[in-house]
């Protein structure tokens, strides 16, 4: 049987930069996520937690906390992007690996700014561009993994290349397996149209990691109605906490269960820009939510 242990993340606590004074001091987050009932976490954007191995070690040893995985995004479709990426990749790997973490996030860069909506680049990649992303991710997985000895786990991500859900399909189709698995963002899936059930039943194989989100179906048919930013859905509060949105969690964890794999499953509510006082009440809520929802496999220690 799979052993499903449950973590948070800095985005629940409003936090989606390394520094802003509207974000939660790091220590505060440390503190409340271990008061809701986690004790596993992710590095959030790079700069936001210590970083530097020992000190992050010694700020969630203090906690009984411990880390699952960094994030860092990608833009390997781009000409000459290698040397940028590796070395942003190289830092968060570095950092994961030194603090006990032994899987990296990895999100492909939006097309379009979450917060200002400027157009970055045409919402569609050409053939050339998407073959250059596709290996480009292969050897990105390759890397971290000789290097460092971290997992690339990929994550689909609204207003990007690969959120659709044939756009995931055709990822897990032109990723090679051995380098590169999926971070099934729920929340992200949902919100895109997709379907979290079919691509876990799809693609067994290539499920490495979870990120438990539900969005608000109503506030996702206003985004796409008036083409909103991913940024300015979140501000509408699109992200909200279960069971009051899709998809639903308790099937789509007993699928996972039947899977026969250990693999973390990060609650993430992506809530910027947010009071300092909203996050650690629904982080409770949930953690309770989740602790009843029946599956065996779940693990809160």
């Amino acid at each position: 049987m799979s052993v499903i242990r449950v973590g948070s993340a800095p985005v629940s606590w409003g936090v989606w930069f390394g520094a802003d004074p509207r974000q939660v001091p790091y220590g505060r987050f440390l503190d409340e996520v271990s008061a809701a009932g986690y004790r596993w976490i992710e590095l959030g954007p790079f700069g936001y937690l210590p970083t530097d191995p020992q000190r992050l070690r010694d700020e969630l040893g203090a906690r009984d906390l411990l880390l699952s995985a960094g994030t860092v995004f990608e833009r390997l479709h781009q000409p000459g992007s290698w040397d940028a990426v590796w070395d942003a990749v190289r830092r968060v790997a570095a950092l994961t690996a030194g603090a006990g973490g032994r899987q990296v996030v990895v999100i492909p860069e939006m097309w379009r700014d979450p917060a200002t909506g400027t157009v970055r680049e045409d919402s569609h990649l050409t053939p050339e561009q998407w073959r250059a992303k596709m290996s480009g991710v292969d050897r990105l997985g390759r890397a971290m993994f000789e290097e460092f000895g971290v997992s690339l786990r990929y994550h689909p991500h609204a207003d990007s290349h690969v959120g659709r859900q044939d756009e995931v399909v055709r990822f897990l189709e032109d990723t090679d397996p051995r380098f590169v698995t999926l971070c099934l963002d729920t929340g992200h899936i949902s919100y895109c149209g997709g379907d979290n059930l079919a691509i876990i039943g799809d693609h067994p194989d290539r499920i490495g990691y979870l990120h438990l989100k539900q969005v608000d179906p109503a506030i996702v048919a206003k985004a796409a109605e008036q083409d909103l930013t991913f940024g300015e859905a979140v501000m509408l509060g699109v992200m909200v906490e279960p069971p009051r949105g899709v998809p639903e969690l308790p099937p789509l964890l007993a699928a996972v269960e039947k899977l026969d794999v250990d693999l973390f499953a990060i609650v993430e509510q992506d809530l910027y820009p947010c009071a300092g006082d909203v996050p650690l009440p629904i982080a409770a809520r949930t953690q309770k939510y989740l602790s009843g929802c029946g599956v065996p496999a779940l693990r809160f220690d």
